[in-house]
């Protein structure tokens, strides 16, 4: 029987109180995440083989005991709301790279254009742990020495289920932006995207983008406008029978911070979108 067994079947677990607006798991069931990058740091957490507290973690943060997280350089802080009237209080402490691993890894992305343009569109290239390693570090902390994690709570257990659910939250997080990895390790999405920059003009991710419209060869014409058509608007499109577009513009944006709502927010646009857009047919159709 190993000590994480032991411990849990001789101290049952306790009831922890209701949590008022915390933050809740997008995963209803299930492993946690869907990228890549994201389910590598949920195999980080489970790796270290802490028993039951890894079930206990997955509750808490799927019904929202997790009030709190902020993301910074090299640590991560946090409040639960356990068993006790007061939050704990939860510190991870993550290892920052230095400045000279940063512009190794900064001088390989800048001489793959399409590693920035996959970063910049909210995805973490497969490459990037390649190219990390090749700089002598790793993107993941890959031993439980590489976190120093604390919290509060009575358990002498660490990580206990606390930090456990901060853990899966996170991973969900790293889902929606991978450049909270960076930021973990110690380095922001604006210092990074300078640091490509620096590397050259020629090869910044800005370089992709189509060139600007040119200005009109007289200036004073820049500020004036002509006449304008009688038909600038068209005609009212007849929208009896039309799909109603589903929030397309929110979907786009992606899944809001540590969102805090038992459903998600883009569900919730959807329906304000579809009952804008159905009272929109009806003004035009003169209902």
């Amino acid at each position: 029987m190993g000590r994480w067994d032991f411990y849990d079947r001789y101290f049952p677990p306790s009831r922890p109180r209701t949590a008022k607006g915390g933050i809740r798991a997008q995963s209803k069931r299930g492993g946690f995440g869907e990228s890549w990058w994201a389910k590598r740091w949920i195999t980080v957490l489970e790796s270290f083989n802490i028993g039951a507290r890894l079930q206990r973690g997955r509750r808490y943060a799927r019904d929202g005991q997790v009030l709190s997280i902020e993301i910074e350089k090299g640590r991560i802080t946090a409040r639960v709301q356990g068993s006790r009237p007061k939050p704990y209080e939860i510190a991870i402490k993550v290892k920052a790279l230095s400045a000279t691993v940063w512009k190794k890894v900064a001088d390989s992305v800048a001489g793959q254009a399409v590693f920035a343009s996959k970063l910049l569109g909210g995805e973490m290239p497969h490459e990037m742990e390649e190219v990390l390693r090749a700089a002598g570090v790793s993107l993941f902390p890959e031993r439980y020495n590489d976190l120093t994690t604390d919290c509060s709570c009575p358990d002498w257990s660490n990580p206990c289920k606390h930090i456990a659910a901060v853990y899966y939250l996170l991973g969900e997080e790293f889902d929606r932006d991978p450049f909270l990895i960076f930021r973990m390790r110690g380095m922001d999405r604006e210092e990074f995207m300078t640091l490509i920059g620096e590397r050259g003009p020629a090869r910044r991710p800005d370089a992709l983008s189509p060139p600007p419209e040119p200005l009109p060869a007289a200036p004073g014409r820049f500020w004036k406008v002509g006449a304008l058509p009688d038909d600038i608007a068209g005609e009212a499109p007849d929208l009896r029978g039309a799909p109603l577009a589903g929030a397309a513009v929110a979907r786009r944006l992606g899944r809001f911070p540590f969102w805090r709502g038992s459903g998600t927010l883009q569900d919730f646009l959807e329906g304000a979108y579809n009952a804008a857009a159905t009272k929109a047919a009806e003004m035009i159709e003169g209902k």
